[in-house]
């Protein structure tokens, strides 16, 4: 039984046609121009600076760019005099002249702004990036402004200050996990350095997986989400690490409530004279409560436990002008047990281990290597008595993205992704009192590919275009045991493959679209259509996720969740910057969504596939916003109204009904003040 299906569009042709166009067209006015390009990076420790602008302005003519993830900027300019101006928030401007007679390359380094917080000049490193950015949806989180913000124990954490953004909703009261315009849990794609973290939650929800001492920034994308990032319905989470310090050591530490961290940081070669090419961060938490639970003098209490650890580690070494090499990795793990009734074990590993090259001053190359697994165990009793489960994800994942800036106009990314994926539904080792029988669950194996392209074209001074296209393959392969169902959910047929044997494909093409019209200097509009389709589920009986949690594969049964969404904001700076106004309105459709029948055992069931049930869904609302970025009291306040629907045939009698992750007001306020 192979089947191969999907949805591709004649929206792909078409801007195919358009996109080449426009490149040899602007591939023919560029041949008159020259390119300067080059790294911004933070002065104090050699960090690149995500999102940083440059701008160059002289008589034969003005551009300006940002940098990319990796802190790479490229302008096109005709030939002539310059000054060029690279700005990012909370670092002092710098102006540098420039001659340009050719293709030139200026890395440029930032030192940190001291600023009396009193006036608002500190707004001027901000420029009009909310207004003529071609973004909508999209939140960028410092680590800096996050370490402000009042937290639990004592603990910075990023997922809980996500939770204060608007149309961001948290899934329980004190739990990590959230929803983000209606859609579930698992709708989130969550990535650290580029891996995937399939269960960010340390101690059932209360903190998250991501060390603070070890993150640089993170960009959280609600709508409008870019082509090169695909595999979930609702939003994307890209949180990165930092690189450490390549001009000099250091160890920091901090003692908390219920944790303590320590992180070494430090250059990599010679750093005497000038920076040194590369450098490492590590960086390590645990907690001591179990240390605790020791001094109680009932014995199921002090051989409980209850702790978790996590170390982060990232190195990377510049080769020369044109490649950077990066190693990055995560490994994490939860310890819950009472004695020797009761234990529960979960944990995150991820690697990536990424080379950034240089083909030119326009072409820049992103390979990366990606490695993901999570698992959990479960244990019952002791002795001969004891029934342990486990289950797990794992992934390999292989990623070349290519930036491409074709004029001060145009830039086009295109890339290829291929992911391997092994999951393990469930496997239970009992012992020979224990009355149960073992179980061994097939495993399930699949092959996610996608090819992706967009361009972003500044038309004019106030309008800004981006298109683009994902197009994602599925394959669900053998080994392993499939099955079709009678309604009634019995066995109707049963199918055996081997090793390698295409079980079934699935085809979606996803389009992309974002608009951007500039009112005024101080005010936009904007819009954005995206299509995503969703190939791996959860299946939970919790609305926030749990460490215990199954992921299943799309297959013969289950089809991918797909996701279309239009949205609409407007954008406006107040006073002298230091006031932020957004409201953004979405409407998002759904398809192929999951649920299960009551009474249904999602562990350790062979045939967990006949009690699903499948619908569909609608999420819409709107997204108030105000922010004050600048003085000695700084914060926001943030309101979302929406609705979540779904509807399945075999519920509330076929009746739309609201969701469980549906809030229909949603109010979040946030302040500091300096003293």
């Amino acid at each position: 039984m192979k089947k191969c299906s999907g949805t591709l569009t004649p929206f792909f042709a078409r801007s195919t046609l358009v996109w080449l166009t426009c490149l040899l067209s602007q591939w023919a006015t560029a041949q008159t121009k020259v390119t300067i390009s080059g790294t911004i990076t933070d002065a104090r420790n050699g960090e690149s600076l995500l999102g940083a602008t440059v701008f160059a302005k002289g008589q034969a003519g003005s551009a300006g760019a940002a940098a990319n993830a990796y802190g790479f900027y490229s302008i096109t300019l005709p030939p002539g005099s310059y000054m060029l101006t690279a700005q990012f928030v909370g670092y002092a401007p710098r102006t540098l002249p420039v001659t340009l007679q050719s293709n030139q390359t200026l890395d440029i380094e930032l030192s940190d702004q001291v600023v009396d917080l009193g006036e608002v000049q500190v707004k001027a490193d901000r420029e009009e990036d909310p207004i003529t950015r071609n973004q909508i949806g999209a939140e960028t989180l410092n680590i800096r402004a996050i370490s402000t913000i009042p937290v639990l124990f004592g603990e910075k954490d990023i997922l809980k200050t996500i939770q204060l953004l608007p149309g961001v909703k948290s899934a329980g009261e004190g739990n990590s996990g959230f929803f983000v315009r209606g859609g579930a849990a698992d709708q989130n794609l969550i990535l650290l350095d580029e891996a995937t973290v399939y269960n960010a939650s340390h101690l059932l929800g209360f903190f998250s997986v991501f060390n603070s001492d070890a993150l640089k920034d993170a960009t959280l994308y609600k709508g409008g989400i870019p082509a090169e990032y695909g595999g979930r319905l609702s939003s994307v989470l890209d949180i990165k690490m930092k690189e450490g310090n390549n001009r000099k050591f250091g160890v920091t530490a901090g003692i908390g409530v219920i944790a303590s961290r320590l992180t070494v940081e430090g250059p990599l070669g010679p750093h005497k004279t000038q920076p040194a090419r590369g450098s490492f961060i590590v960086s390590g938490r645990r907690t001591y409560i179990d240390l605790l639970l020791k001094g109680v003098p009932d014995s199921t209490v002090n051989q409980s436990k209850l702790f978790f650890y996590d170390l982060n580690a990232k190195a990377n070494y510049k080769l020369n002008n044109k490649n950077w090499l990066y190693a990055s990795g995560y490994f994490g793990t939860d310890k819950l047990g009472v004695g020797s009734l009761f234990g529960i074990e979960w944990g995150n590993a991820t690697a990536t281990f990424r080379w950034n090259h240089l083909f030119s001053n326009k072409l820049f190359l992103n390979s990366s290597l990606i490695y993901s697994n999570y698992r959990y165990q479960i244990g019952l009793g002791g002795g001969n008595a004891k029934v342990t489960i486990d289950s797990r994800i794992k992934d390999w994942n292989l990623k070349e993205d290519f930036e491409y800036y074709a004029s001060d106009r145009s830039t086009v990314k295109f890339g290829v992704n291929l992911i391997h994926h092994t999951i393990q539904p469930g496997a239970a080792t009992t012992g020979t009192e224990s009355g149960f029988n073992p179980v061994n669950l097939t495993e399930k194996y699949a092959l996610e590919s996608a090819v992706y392209g967009s361009h972003e074209y500044r038309v004019s001074d106030q309008f800004t275009v981006k298109y683009g296209l994902r197009l994602t393959a599925f394959t669900t392969l053998g080994p392993g045991t499939y099955y079709d169902y009678n309604p009634d959910r019995s066995i109707r047929q049963t199918y055996q493959y081997t090793s390698g044997e295409l079980v079934n494909t699935y085809l979606n093409g996803q389009p992309r679209l974002a608009l951007n019209y500039v009112v005024n200097p101080r005010s936009s509009v904007k819009l954005a259509y995206e299509r995503n389709a969703q190939n791996l589920h959860l299946l939970s009986n919790s609305t926030a996720s749990n460490p215990t949690d199954l992921w299943i594969p799309s297959s013969n049964n289950v089809k991918p969740e797909l996701a279309d969404q239009v949205s609409v904001g407007y954008f406006r700076t107040m006073g002298e910057n230091q006031f932020q106004f957004s409201a953004e309105t979405y409407y998002k459709q759904l398809q192929h969504q999951i649920d299960y029948r009551n009474g249904s055992e999602i562990r350790v069931n062979e045939q967990v596939e006949a009690d699903l049930i499948y619908g569909k869904g609608r999420d819409y609302g709107l997204e108030l916003s105000l922010n004050k970025n600048a003085g000695r009291f700084r914060g926001w306040v943030c309101y979302t109204l929406s609705r979540t629907e779904r509807q399945f045939d075999a519920v509330n009698r076929g009746d739309w009904f609201a969701a469980r992750q549906d809030r229909t007001h949603d109010l979040a306020l946030m302040g500091t003040y300096k003293l």
